[in-house]
């Protein structure tokens, strides 16, 4: 008895993640939270600006 024929079908294995018909988010969230490369780059300098004026440290 052939048992890979019983039961029902298996989904396609080449099927993509995404699913068009329910749309693309908007805004921050298409992101998923995350800042622009703009925004953590002006992090980065400032707390590279931070570091430097910081007295007392040796780093």
């Amino acid at each position: 008895m052939d048992y890979s024929k019983s039961g029902g079908s298996k989904p396609s294995k080449n099927a993509p993640r995404f699913d068009p018909t329910r749309g693309t988010p908007k805004g921050k969230d298409a992101q998923g939270g995350k800042a622009s490369k703009a925004e953590l780059l002006a992090r980065m300098k400032a707390a590279s600006e931070a570091r430097k004026t910081e007295p007392g440290t040796d780093g």
